[in-house]
């Protein structure tokens, strides 16, 4: 009989919020011993400290783009420290638990509803359960009163918490569009990103980002999340279930299927996206947005883009995904076609709302620097001298093998 579990993983590509326990390693208890020795008749105490517990640390990965190890392994517990020993001997320290993340993670107290982190830059590394401290052992407590101590303390307690991980993608625009209107073939066609795409609604199931590079380097992160319907707002189709993952987004790209596909009309669909987008979040509706007229290669998209124009005020970027701009020119209807037609004018009219910066261009505004008057230059001041390469100090060697960095 095949295993259910199994089954069950198979089925399961992408999971955006999950339950979990942490729990911290516990320290090690200090040791309480006396030196024993041949003629050696009053050796002391010398018992050494416990080690400290290992901590659960949660680190953004940009390798990592869903939950889903955490769903089948909710429980992340670290090593506890060793205790001490004879000898003045110092437990060994527990080892840390480093769980990958993507950027983007909420983190909450499941219990006290608490934001505990949010995790946003790639490395990023938080802690969210610290380690119990490593007693003491009776060394620390012998005085000249007190020649054979057997005090001694136990390890700090480990910290166990419930904690609810959800996942909003980070992207600067997002993708917004009925099931069918093309956002996975735009993604695919300004970007390195491979979703699927096929003849049938919602064959985007989970969210997809790709990069749009631009000739000098700079970048724009594009999010594609499964079509919206009517009703989306209140649970209809896929629901808000992805709605959360344009919430970090600056620009919201409408995504329109010109060609009224299904005897759809394509100012309807633009009105219900609005509504839809306001009635979740309204402030994700007063953000800067583009409107995207795609399948402009149908002859009845041609027809429908002058009258969504009248109808909405509107004048979307006319697009073909398979076609350029001079392909699209020589249809006679798109001729005398005065508002931005391409993929080359999407990519410009994107540009100029997120206003992307290219890598020459990033340079910390002198304004920001702080006063290196005094006798010491802040650290801070540090990253405005551009022309200093600031690597890391190396590891030192053995001391065995004298003061050589390696």
């Amino acid at each position: 009989m095949p295993d259910v579990r199994l089954l069950e993983m198979k089925t399961r590509t992408f999971i955006d919020q999950v339950d979990v326990i942490v729990r911290s390693g516990k320290g090690g208890d200090g040791a309480a011993t006396f030196r024993r020795e041949a003629l050696v008749p009053f050796g002391g105490p010398d018992g050494g400290d416990g080690g400290r517990g290992g901590d659960v640390i949660l680190r953004a990965s940009t390798h990592v783009d869903s939950l889903i190890s955490l769903y089948y392994d909710p429980h992340l517990f670290a090593e506890d420290g060793v205790p001490g020993s004879g000898r003045k001997c110092y437990g060994r320290r527990g080892k840390d638990l480093v769980v990958d993340v993507p950027p983007g993670t909420l983190v909450t107290d499941s219990e006290t509803g608490e934001l505990v982190a949010d995790i946003l830059e790639p490395d990023q590394k938080v802690i969210v359960a610290k380690g119990g401290a490593g007693g003491y052992g009776n060394v620390h407590f012998k005085s000249s009163v007190n020649q054979a101590p057997t005090e001694h303390t136990p390890g700090g307690a480990a910290e166990e918490r419930r904690l609810h991980l959800e996942l909003k993608t980070i992207a600067d625009a997002g993708l917004l569009g009925f099931p069918n209107a093309g956002k996975s073939s735009l993604l695919s066609s300004i970007s390195a990103a491979t979703p699927k795409i096929a003849s049938y609604p919602f064959t985007t199931l989970n969210p997809i980002v790709g990069t749009m590079v631009y000739p000098d380097f700079a970048k724009i992160r594009v999010a594609d999340v499964p079509g919206i319907i009517e009703g989306a707002s209140k649970g209809v189709g896929l629901g808000i279930a992805f709605l959360k993952h344009l919430e970090r987004s600056r620009v919201m790209v409408y995504v329109i299927d010109m060609a009224g596909t299904d005897a759809r009309e394509p100012w309807e669909d633009y009105r219900i996206l609005a509504k839809e987008i306001s009635e979740y979040n309204p402030e994700l509706a007063e953000r800067p947005f583009v409107v995207v007229a795609n399948k402009m290669d149908k002859a009845a998209a041609r027809k429908n883009l002058r009258r969504f124009v009248r109808e909405t005020g509107v004048t979307p970027v006319a697009i073909c995904c398979e076609a350029g701009q001079k392909e699209l020119r020589e249809y006679a209807d798109l001729k005398d076609w005065e508002g931005p037609l391409g993929m080359e004018a999407f990519r410009q009219v994107l540009r100029d709302v997120v206003k992307p910066k290219a890598p020459h261009e990033e340079k910390p505004d002198i304004a920001e620097m702080p006063d290196t008057t005094g006798d010491e230059i802040p650290a801070e001041a540090m990253r405005f001298a551009t022309f200093l390469k600031l690597d890391p100090p190396k590891k030192k060697s053995h001391p065995s093998r004298g003061n050589i960095h390696s």
